[in-house]
């Protein structure tokens, strides 16, 4: 897991989003994710056995990822979540997305304790 993004805070992004070789050395830290260039977006699609864990893990997620101001877009299904970050600040991505990225996986990682 990444530490350098889980132990970082989200703050005010204006300007460029990353580039292409900052989004892919950036990928490295976080492997289970993807970078969606059509939606411009860092995605992860989260399992689970059953509909309330997913939504435990959603509600979980939105209590963590408020405290960032960072908010992903999310679409739910019966044992499935796909998370979407983006900044459109930038319209693209920037480091606030890796760092929600981190605790996103960190909330999966605790449920499944």
């Amino acid at each position: 897991m990444s530490t350098r993004f889980l132990n970082a805070h989200c703050i005010h992004q204006s300007g460029s989003p990353l580039d292409n070789a900052t989004i892919e050395r950036n990928l490295a830290e976080l492997p289970e994710w993807t970078w969606d260039g059509a939606r411009n977006a860092l995605v992860r699609t989260y399992r689970f056995a059953n509909y309330y864990e997913t939504i435990a893990f959603i509600n979980a997620l939105a209590w963590v990822i408020h405290r960032e101001d960072h908010h992903p877009d999310l679409v739910v299904g019966y044992n499935r979540c796909e998370v979407a970050f983006s900044t459109h600040s930038v319209k693209g991505l920037s480091d606030n997305d890796f760092i929600c990225a981190a605790k996103a996986n960190a909330v999966y990682a605790q449920g499944r304790a």
